[in-house]
């Protein structure tokens, strides 16, 4: 287990005011007229902050999958478990045993690199309708968001319906979340397209899904068997802007997700060399934030000993970044709200997929961030997870589920 010691650089910027006052005048995004808090000054990790009580440990739940990429609940009140591999099958799992296969992708879904089956997202009606959504990766390279219909614990593969297709130029970054945020809209995240520093300048274009996260209308009856781009999306009627668009500037947000209380946007962002990143969004934000890729890695120009980008007040910066030493690719995790775990409460929990290292982020009364190294693991955390009451899980690459639970 790696021992070496932290060196988090925690950026406590003014979060409401930047995500929500940011100015992309440069980028082409108007400026949303919000009355900024207070400063809370420079923030640094609050050594007066104790760690949770007992240490932080993980009950497995079921192991044995092929290469797991991420667990979640239906949000149906089932209690069912959904766990994805990467080549191409979602299993149930019900309390601590692996049940049925409820969906296999495997004969169309590439593996190769950082392809994969990638997301799931159940809609809102999902009780009613039966109706979910996935993400992946064709056997051609192309990335493909799709629907299908369940009938109990059996999804039809014979009713896929696909959405949208984005042409990847690299098996890398490909990206692939997908979740639905508090406005009932699905997210679906791609990375750059792959290749060291973004050759292709994806990062700050535009006029490419690559490299952003995208808010799309699935469910309405507007939607039929597509998706609607909502009225209110940033970059409608913007000539050379796809409308799609939600945030970009991503290098490749491999997990995202949306705090359940309060409906804020956490983007767990990968880093190219030197500097994993934490990215957020207000829930009142009205999209369009850039979030610098590739003119910045976390806080710092790119390439390395590059000049200050024009106008860097057109950018936002991530809320934390992570050097070398504490990590080197992170996944981005969950606002805790479940029961169990009091002293987790109100804690955003991510951790690095190469280390094994979990910690928590919560945000103080002054509105700075705080941040505590949670646990040091053995595992090669690809996601963390939600069941329908709030828990939280780990997902194990190396083939196991993990709930999170106090010693």
């Amino acid at each position: 287990m790696p021992t070496r010691r932290r060196r988090h650089s925690l950026i406590a910027l003014l979060i409401l005011a930047a995500l929500l006052a940011v100015t992309l005048t440069a980028a082409g995004c108007e400026e949303t007229p919000v009355e900024p808090p207070p400063d809370p000054g420079p923030g640094t990790i609050d050594s007066s902050v104790p760690p949770p009580p007992g240490r932080i440990a993980f009950e497995e739940v079921v192991s044995g999958f092929d290469q797991p990429l991420y667990v979640t609940g239906a949000g149906d009140g089932s209690e069912r478990l959904f766990v994805l591999e990467k080549s191409g099958r979602v299993w149930i799992v019900r309390g601590n045993e692996r049940g049925e296969v409820f969906l296999d992708l495997s004969e169309v879904v590439s593996t190769e690199s950082e392809q994969g089956l990638l997301g799931i997202a159940f809609s809102p009606r999902f009780t009613t309708d039966g109706t979910f959504f996935v993400s992946y990766t064709r056997a051609d390279g192309t990335s493909v968001l799709s629907r299908f219909t369940a009938n109990g614990d059996t999804a039809d593969p014979g009713s896929e319906k696909v959405l949208l297709t984005v042409e990847q130029p690299a098996k890398n970054h490909n990206g692939g979340m997908i979740a639905f945020g508090p406005d009932r809209y699905l997210y679906y995240g791609l990375g750059d397209g792959g290749g060291a520093g973004d050759p292709g300048g994806h990062g700050q274009n535009p006029a490419t899904l690559l490299g952003t996260i995208m808010r799309l209308d699935v469910t309405s009856e507007a939607a039929g068997d597509g998706y609607v781009v909502p009225a209110d999306n940033p970059f409608v009627g913007r000539d050379g802007y796809r409308p799609e668009i939600w945030a970009w500037g991503l290098r490749n947000p491999w997990r995202f997700s949306f705090d359940r209380s309060t409906g804020d946007l956490w983007i767990g962002d990968v880093g190219q060399g030197a500097w994993e990143e934490i990215d957020f969004q207000s829930a009142a934000s009205t999209g369009g934030e850039n979030y610098g890729w590739n003119l910045y890695e976390g806080t710092h120009p790119y390439p390395p000993g590059a000049a200050e980008p024009a106008d860097p007040s057109r950018f936002v910066m991530p809320v934390l970044e992570y050097d070398r030493d504490a990590g080197k690719s992170v996944t981005g995790g969950y606002v805790y709200r479940g029961e169990l775990i009091e002293e987790l409460k109100d804690t955003y929990v991510y951790g690095d997929f190469v280390d094994g290292r979990i910690w928590g982020l919560t945000r103080m009364p002054d509105g700075s961030l705080s941040d505590r190294l949670l646990a040091e693991t053995p595992y090669r955390i690809s996601s963390f997870g939600e069941d329908d009451s709030g828990e939280l899980y780990v997902v194990d690459f190396a083939g196991a589920v993990y709930r999170i639970v106090v010693e």
